[in-house]
This record gives C-alpha cells, structure tokens and sequence, in this order.
C-alpha cells in the first residue's frame, strides 16, 4: 500500500548561516594555538637573523640610534637587541650573547619544521698564559682586535688584582672600575694601582685630599635687610671653620680655608663611587664632623692632578696604605665611539676570565663544540624511537647554526666547510674547528682559539629553555 510521505520542511535559512559561523569560530579557535606558536617563532627568528651577521671575528658590526639620537656601533648581542635572553645570558657569563640568540633562533627553526609535520672540556688552573688566550679569543671579534696584546693583559691583571686565585669562584665586577676619558688613543688606556679620578680639582692644595658627593639638598637663606649680611657671614665663617668637611659646606670661604691648610678638595664625587673610593684607599665615608677621626681616614704616598697631554686632566692617589682589593682602567680614545668601543671590550675580556673563575675548565672555539656536541646528539638517537627520533635530529641540525655563520661571515662555503667540521669530528678530531684568521679548518686548540665552558654550556641552557617557552605559548591576551 503506498504511503504518502509529506515533504520534511527545511531549517530556517539563518540557521545554516549560524551552523556554519559557528563551525569557523570552532575552526578558527583550534587553530589559534598553532598561529601563536609560528608568530612568536617568526618574530624570534628575525631577532636571530637580525644579529646573525656580528658572529665571530669577522662578524659585522651594526650601527644603533637611540630616540635621542645618540649612536652606538657595536657587534654585542646584547646591545643590539635587548632581549631578555642576551641580557641573561650576560649577566650569566659576560659572553656569548650573539651566539645565544642564533642558537635559539636556529632551534625555533627547528621546531617549525617539526610543528609543520605535526665536550670534553680541559681542565685548567688559572695561568697567566691560558687566561690571555681566552681574553685575547673574546677581543678578536670586536672594534679594538687590534689592541688585544695591550687589553688581554690589562683585563687579566685587573681580575687578578681583586681575586684571591687560589679559593676565589667568582669576581666582583664592580671592584673593577672602567673611567672613561676623552682624548688620546687605545694605546692610552692604562691600568692604575690606586684610584682615579675624572673630577676637577675644586682649590690648588697638594698635601692632603678630601672628596665630596654631592649634596643631598639645596639650602638658601634670604636676606632682607643689607644690615643682616656681615652677621649671617660671621656664622658662616665659623660654621665652616668647625664643619668644613660637609658636602653643604663647600663654598669660596670653605675653599679658602681648605687651601690654606693644602688640602685638595675634589667635589661632584657620585654616591654610587663611594663604596669603591673607600674601598680602594682603606678609608671610611664621614657623614659628619663628630666620626671624623683617625681611623675612619686613609693614606696614600702620593694624590697628584695628571695632565692628560691637552686632553684634560686626572687625579691619581697611589701607594695606599691599607689598600682594598680593586682596580681602574682607564679606557682612553679620539672620540665617545672609540671609548665606549674599547669600554665594552674590556668588559667582555673581563667577563670571559670571570667566567674561567667561576667554572675551571676550557674548551675549544670556533664551532667545535656545537659541531661536537651535534655529532654526539646524533649517536644518542640510535637509541631512540617514536616521537623523539624526530626531535633529536633537528636539535643536532640546530647546533650546526654557529659554525656555518662562523663559515659564511668571512666568505666561506658554509656548506663544504660545516661538511668537512662534521667529518673531522666523526673522525674524533675533537679540536678542530672554523680558523676565520687562515680560512679554513685546523685544530683551533693549537691556534689559541679557546672559549671558557660556562659560555657554551650557559648559551646552549638558555637558548633551550627560551625555545621551550616560546612553544608553550598558545595564546595572547591583551589588556588595557
């Protein structure tokens, strides 16, 4: 018997539309996590490429201009880009904070590809000989290379100076003070057994010396009546007679007094250079003339003005006494370009032998370890399988990023030359690596191109935690 079946009626025409809009939300929010994910590592890898050119010796340098306009030249990682990567992995180890972002970026490449598919260190003691190498290793890539033979030896001492080599693990940078001084050349910059100072002289005594920070506030008295005047100046002058040693107290009839008695006065000291003032000269600061006594002052044989051959002038104090631990450099240079070139060489230099303090060991430069430590990643995945014998391949290739920039920087083949590192250090040639000054490959340990550990091992961890990071980043939420 046939059945007479009604047609079924269709849904209202707006309810597809919103069936469909809300299958492209659902789309589009499933998707999200894997856009984040690319644009952060797009943005990263820009900061990498960006910085990529100033590897190695022959790196390039890059120019920076700040919103005031000032510029800055340099092949520093860390300043040219501020990340807070470069700036970790500086204050970690001093070094190494161009090679940590290439690194990290080329890891980030590493993991879109894989997204898209769904050493042997040197023990050492702290030799003069093996401490100059290293300083004169991190100097070779910067402005001042030239000037390595007059600052590696400059930055050892200085470190030496402030350490006790036998049981120290770390080094106070900031009990070695860099004073920058216009005028001159590199060749002038100098180490000083004492203190240094870029103040003026404020009067013309010779026998003894007093500092003066600035003040903390500024006081006025109002006269309204001429007739007051020789009273208030009667007070003053015996106010400053009792309490000449006050940062307030310092005026033309102080001046006068404190010439007198030959006592140089030397004012405008900043309070952040009093610890180190004190500290270097064996003294105390004086707040107030009741805690001037002997035990709070410092000796010295000689407090001299140096005139700096009509580029301004220096007061140096040596033979102190009862001398602290600390150092200056001086960083002298033709203009502020030169200076703070050779300021932030001398910083690196310092920072590479801090490192050998704080971690004893030395390894081979130039491309050696990544290439090494790609070699024994490679090995360690034989054991492996699933998921992770995709990873691990692309974390050995990631290690690759720094010996084939050391390669292409000074015109290389970058390929043939990672090719032949590769199977030099499959032969277990552990030492060899990229030797920019002849071109080529050798056994860059027999060159003197040494790096301390805790560099690579503090840009490899850094780089790796970052990159780690950045993955697990699947959304951006903005709020105002």
């Amino acid at each position: 018997m046939p059945v007479n079946v009604a047609p079924r009626s269709g849904p209202p025409a707006g309810a597809v539309g919103a069936a469909g809009s809300r299958g492209k939300s659902a789309y589009q929010a499933r998707d999200k996590p894997a856009q984040i994910r690319f644009s952060n590592i797009s943005a990263a890898k820009a900061v990498a490429d960006a910085i990529r050119t100033s590897l190695g010796p022959k790196g390039m340098d890059k120019m920076i201009q700040d919103g005031k306009g000032d510029v800055t030249i340099t092949n520093d990682g860390a300043t040219i880009m501020l990340v807070e990567l470069s700036k970790a992995q500086d204050i970690e180890a001093g070094d190494g904070t161009t090679s940590v972002v290439i690194i990290a970026g080329s890891l980030l490449d590493s993991c879109t590809k894989l997204l898209q598919k769904g050493i042997q260190p040197t023990i050492i003691s702290d030799d003069r000989e093996t401490l100059l190498n290293s300083a004169a290793t991190s100097l070779n890539s910067k402005v001042v290379s030239q000037y390595s033979s007059l600052l590696s030896p400059m930055s050892v001492d200085a470190v030496m100076k402030v350490i006790d080599p036998a049981t120290a693990t770390s080094v106070g940078l900031r009990d070695i003070k860099i004073v920058k001084k216009l005028g001159g050349t590199i060749d002038d910059c100098e180490l000083v057994e004492g203190l240094v100072l870029t103040q003026k002289v404020a009067n013309s005594g010779i026998t003894r010396l007093i500092c003066l920070s600035a003040p903390d506030m500024d006081n006025q008295i109002v006269v309204s009546d001429y007739v007051q005047v020789d009273p208030v100046l009667r007070e003053e002058r015996a106010y400053i007679l009792n309490l000449s040693i006050l940062r307030d107290a310092l005026s033309d009839l102080a001046l006068h007094f404190l010439n007198k008695m030959k006592i140089m006065v030397v004012k405008d000291i900043e309070r952040e250079d009093i610890e180190f003032i004190c500290k270097t000269i064996g003294t105390k600061p004086v707040a107030h003339v009741d805690q001037f006594s002997a035990d709070m002052l410092g000796s010295a044989q000689l407090a001299e003005e140096v005139s700096l051959n009509g580029f301004g002038k220096l007061i140096k104090i040596t033979g102190c006494a009862s001398p602290g631990k600390t150092v200056p450099i001086v960083a002298r240079g033709s203009n502020k370009l030169v200076i703070e070139g050779a300021e932030g060489s001398i910083h690196d230099a310092l920072c590479v032998i801090r490192c050998l303090v704080k971690k004893r060991a030395l390894i081979a430069g130039g491309g050696a370890p990544e290439i090494e430590l790609a070699l024994r990643v490679t090995e360690y995945l034989r054991a492996l399988s699933g998921m992770e014998s995709y990873c691990i391949p692309a974390f050995a290739d990631a290690m690759e990023a720094i010996p084939s920039t050391l390669a292409e920087n000074p015109g290389l083949n970058s390929i043939s030359t990672v090719t032949e590192l590769r199977n030099r250090h499959a032969q277990v040639e552990k030492n060899t690596g990229i030797n920019v000054r002849k071109g080529g490959i050798s056994n860059v340990l027999e060159e003197l191109v040494v790096q301390p550990l805790l560099v690579s091992v503090t840009a490899l961890t850094l780089a790796t935690e970052t990159v780690r990071s950045i993955l697990k980043i699947d959304d951006v939420v903005n709020t105002r």
